[in-house]
């Protein structure tokens, strides 16, 4: 995949498919130490550990319109390439976790890309909450869809004004805690 943020949109669209309701979005760019570390965490049905062992395998995958599960094997070795590594934990009952790392300013690692247009398609489904939080170096900020229910009064917070104003959101918090990198 050409950008980062489609490897983490795929890893979330499991997390949904795995009957996650609630999803945990990491993203650290530390610059100074040159790593790029991403996390996803789910509360989703969890993988079973004969399953967990070959997962990155390109032949195993849960879908049931073809045999052929990419994603997890593409993410893997778009780490490997960038001198880092692709964790996958799980428990069954309890969700998922998956970790990415990869040196930051490696010439074969992609750009991060949109990930306002990544958490905004996540957000379509009304039935999970989320916690977005990205770190640049020692600055952050923080999304939490609970929070922002709480604020606006409503649990629909898929609707067009409301996704709109999350994504500008994120876009104006990623350029103030980049110094404009993004």
């Amino acid at each position: 995949m050409r950008e980062i943020s489609l490897h983490i949109m795929d890893i979330i669209e499991n997390s949904i498919t795995a009957n996650a309701t609630f999803i945990e979005v990491k993203i650290k760019e530390n610059i100074l130490d040159n790593l790029l570390i991403m996390k996803i965490k789910d509360n989703g049905k969890g993988i079973d550990s004969e399953t967990l062992k070959n997962i990155k395998d390109p032949f195993v995958t849960s879908r049931t319109t073809r045999k052929v599960g990419l994603g997890l094997s593409l993410f893997e070795a778009t780490c490997l390439r960038c001198n880092g590594y692709l964790d996958i934990k799980s428990e069954l009952g309890v969700g998922t976790e998956v970790t990415a790392v990869m040196e930051y300013n490696n010439i074969d690692r992609p750009p991060l890309g949109k990930m306002e247009e990544t958490i905004i398609s996540a957000l379509l489904n009304p039935g999970v909450d989320l916690v977005y939080e990205h770190y640049y170096n020692e600055k952050s900020f923080l999304l939490d869809t609970r929070e922002v229910k709480k604020i606006l009064g409503t649990e629909e917070i898929n609707t067009p004004d409301i996704l709109i104003w999350i994504k500008d959101y994120i876009k104006e918090n990623l350029k103030e805690i980049s110094g404009g990198a993004f």
